[in-house]
This record gives C-alpha cells, sequence and structure tokens, in this order.
C-alpha cells in the first residue's frame, strides 16, 4: 500500500470507528435504572463496529508511518500493537455484558451487574489507550504525517487517561464520576476519544489528497 492509499484507509476508518463511537455512547444515558435489553445489546453492537474500524485504522496507520518513515517503523508497531489490545479488552468486555443480559430473565444493569468489566473498562482500558495515543502522538510528531494538534492532542489526552487509572480503588457505582466503572473513568473518556479520533479521520483522510509530499505518488 502506497502513502496515499493509507491515509485514506486510516482516515476512512478513523471517522467510521468515531461516528460508531459517538452513536454509542448516549445510549448509556437512556435509562437511570436498569436498561431495556434492547438499549444494552444496540450499545454493544454499535461498539463492537467501532472497535473493528478502530483496529483497521491502527492497522493502516502502522503502514503509513512505515511508508512515510521507515525509521519510525516501530512507533507504528506499537500504535498497532495498544490499540489491538485496547479493542480486544473492550470487545472481552462486551462480551460479558451481553452474557449477562441475554441470560437473565430481567432487566439488569451490566455496567453494575458484571464485575469482571470494571478495571477493564476502566483502569486497563484507560492503560492501553494511553500507550495507543502516545504511540500515536509520536508517530504524527516524529514524521509530520499530520498537523501537530494531532501530535500534541493526542499527547494530552493519553495523560488524562494515565489520570483515571487509580479509579479502582473509588467503588463500582456508575453515577460517581471517578469509580472504576464511573461515568466519567468510561463514558466521559470515550466521548472525547471519539470526537479526537473523528478530528483525527478528518485531518487524516483529506490529507490523502492534499498533502505536499504525495505529488506523483498515487501509482
Amino acid at each position: 500500500m502506497n502513502e496515499r492509499g493509507a491515509r485514506r484507509v486510516a482516515g476512512l476508518a478513523g471517522i467510521l470507528a468515531a461516528a460508531a463511537f459517538i452513536v454509542e455512547v448516549p445510549l448509556y444515558f437512556l435509562y437511570s435504572g436498569p436498561p431495556p435489553d434492547w438499549n444494552v445489546l444496540t450499545r454493544l453492537l454499535v461498539g463492537i463496529l467501532a472497535l473493528a474500524f478502530l483496529i483497521v485504522f491502527a492497522t493502516a496507520f502502522r503502514e503509513l508511518v512505515k511508508v512515510a518513515s521507515p525509521a519510525h517503523e516501530w512507533v507504528g508497531t506499537m500504535a498497532f500493537a495498544t490499540g489491538l489490545v485496547y479493542a480486544t479488552i473492550t470487545l472481552v468486555s462486551s462480551g460479558l455484558e451481553a452474557g449477562a443480559v441475554i441470560v437473565a430473565d430481567h432487566p439488569v444493569d451490566p455496567t453494575i451487574a458484571v464485575s469482571g468489566t470494571y478495571i477493564l473498562y476502566g483502569t486497563i482500558g484507560r492503560l492501553m489507550l494511553a500507550l495507543f495515543l502516545t504511540a500515536v502522538g509520536h508517530g504524527v510528531s516524529r514524521t509530520n504525517l499530520l498537523p501537530r494538534w494531532a501530535g500534541r492532542s493526542a499527547f494530552v489526552l493519553a495523560g488524562v487517561n494515565l489520570a483515571f487509572m487509580p479509579s479502582l480503588f473509588f467503588g463500582n457505582n456508575p453515577a460517581h464520576f471517578y469509580a472504576a466503572n464511573g461515568w466519567g473513568t468510561t463514558a466521559l473518556m470515550g466521548a472525547i476519544f471519539s470526537y479526537w479520533l473523528l478530528g483525527l479521520g478528518v485531518s487524516t483522510y483529506r490529507s490523502g489528497r492534499t498533502h505536499p509530499g504525495l505529488t506523483g505518488s498515487a501509482a
């Protein structure tokens, strides 16, 4: 894959992943108590699609870094590896939640009932996402693949994710901001990441047509 192709694939995958995440997050706030099964299963299905697109983005980003700057291929590999681990962890969490809802004979809130997901969505997910963002930020900054804001904002967002790692010490009430499964630790971080990824995806896709280094490289 040439650089232009990698930019377009990464950009489109980033946009689609972000769009799915943006649709998913509000579904967590439609009900104050245990939500109906359709709500839980719908948001999980949308989230699974988002994670699939995120894996495509991470793969294409690795190729983009490799083509643009072979000396920084390791950074692209780090972004791919951590993005894949983050997606895998979240997919496992989604599977646990879906199983609990499917087997229950009454509405349950899986964000509380499925204790195995507390630090998968929380502390572990925040660490993996921070590593992914750091790798993306480093790759963008060192290779000038995208505008400076993309790299700098990735570093800032990575730091914010790391700040939520100690949340596992603060209980399991999702209504609390800083709980292990709190709305700040999970939903807010997911929403911020979604809109950042949307901006990054749009910028990456547009750069496939406008980046000066692509002149004559489309063949």
